[in-house]
């Protein structure tokens, strides 16, 4: 049985029979306008297999958004990762080092402008939708570490401020760290920007690679940005994990707007993956939230689920979520579009699937403008059955990550491993990181 996305692509109300027509719904509320101020433009580009390109916004369009993160086809799976990592030679030369950070190159340039917000990029392939999340690469961020200490300042010809800074930690289990800051502010202070790159390991086998900018500029505009990857081996289960993490923020300063995002991705070398976003946005008296979740067990189960809503300070309310779970072919599909008006007049239209594995599919649902429907049809299922970006894509991606060089560890000397210290990590971020 073919297992891809398919049920995806199309709204999930197209219940593939004709002659059943429900009547229309209420009129859709206003949506919420793009940000006119820059720092997010919360639209996602679509990429189809036609020449034709479109501009997509969730709130006009939620059928076809979904949770994942596809950068390319799929690959031939590797062979798990020995642990430790392999030990590659590091990345950069010296002499490769950016000059804003070279010890004797140039006052660092300047970088106060705001983070681009993660982008839902679909790429159309067979009916197939594949997304792109809003984590960059290693590449993208350039991180790169001097191995010798720096503290330097200066000021520039236009009376603005530079700093740089680095160095190296050392701790207990072979702690390691290596850091590097660099900053500047304009010669009247109304705007400034700040970086910090570091790169973590220990003797268990733990290897850090990370970024974290923050600034300001001159119209009041204020953002924070903090990339992070990690490879580390399950106490438990003993198997290499990745873990791909970012946080962006920023708020506008001539008007009551702001965004937040949060995005995680999580692999292991047997195949197991989590991705995940959290994503909040106001602008004046319109707010909106996103969140979307994947969960791959490596055995073949997948349950996928998208929340999405948007409010006005007028009362005015709507949204759109769905779930899916599939395991062997067999599975469920189902989610709600609903509005609620500011004087609390309320209209939803919720609908389902089953998927039998045989052929068949149950298809159901119902509105309060009373249409219902309640069939079963034949018809073929899809859905993704494995990550188009799982853990040969993200080894092979981590190149920097996985050449960290941890402290040499002496003859006789062990790690000490602490099994269930430490709490569980909450991916849940506040409901509204911006509210003033």
């Amino acid at each position: 049985m073919a297992a891809s996305s398919r049920g995806l692509a199309a709204p999930p109300f197209d219940l593939g029979v004709r002659r059943v027509r429900p009547p229309p719904p209420l009129t859709a509320p206003p949506r919420p306008r793009t940000p006119p101020w820059g720092i997010g433009v919360g639209r996602a580009r679509v990429r189809c297999c036609c020449p034709a390109e479109k501009v997509e916004e969730w709130w006009l369009e939620p059928k076809k958004q979904g949770g994942g993160g596809a950068r390319r086809s799929r690959a031939e799976a590797l062979p798990s990762l020995p642990f430790p990592s392999l030990r590659s030679k590091r990345l950069f030369k010296q002499q490769d080092f950016s000059s804003r950070c070279s010890p004797k190159g140039p006052a660092p340039e300047s970088r106060d402008t705001p983070p681009k917000r993660g982008k839902w990029k679909y790429i159309c392939f067979f009916d197939i939708f594949l997304l792109d999340t809003g984590i960059a690469s290693e590449k993208e961020w350039g991180i790169n570490l001097l191995d010798e200490k720096v503290n330097e300042s200066g000021t520039n010809e236009d009376g603005s401020t530079w700093y740089r800074e680095s160095g190296e930690e050392l701790g207990d289990n072979g702690y390691r760290c290596r850091w590097a800051k660099m900053g500047g502010q304009s010669y009247d202070g109304s705007s400034e920007w700040k970086e910090t790159w570091w790169e973590k390991s220990d003797w268990t086998g733990y290897k850090e690679l990370g970024a974290e900018k923050s600034g300001r500029n001159v119209e009041g505009d204020s953002w924070w940005e903090t990339w992070k990857e990690v490879l580390y081996q399950d106490e438990w289960s003993n198997l290499a994990r990745i873990e791909r993490s970012a946080q962006k923020q920023a708020k506008s300063g001539t008007e009551n707007a702001g965004w937040y995002e949060k995005w995680w991705e999580k692999y292991d070398a047997k195949g197991w993956t989590e991705k995940g976003a959290h994503k909040y946005g106001r602008l004046n008296e319109q707010s909106w939230w996103e969140k979307w979740g994947e969960h791959y067990d490596g055995r073949g189960f997948v349950l996928k689920w998208t929340d999405k809503w948007a409010e006005t300070q007028l009362g005015t309310r709507w949204g759109d979520k769905w779930e899916e779970k599939f395991f062997a072919g067999i599975g469920s599909r189902q989610g709600e579009t609903w509005h609620v008006s500011p004087t609390g007049e309320r209209w939803s239209r919720t609908w389902g699937e089953e998927h039998f594995g045989n052929g068949k599919v149950h298809k159901y649902g119902k509105s309060t403008t009373g249409e219902s429907w309640d069939i079963v049809v034949d018809e073929e299922t899809y859905y993704e059955a494995e990550p188009h970006y799982g853990w040969a894509e993200v080894v092979g991606d981590s190149t920097q990550l996985l050449s960290i060089q941890p402290q040499e560890r002496p003859p006789g000397v062990y790690p000490s491993l602490d099994f269930g210290a430490s709490e569980p990590q909450k991916d849940d971020p506040p409901d509204e990181p911006l509210k003033q």
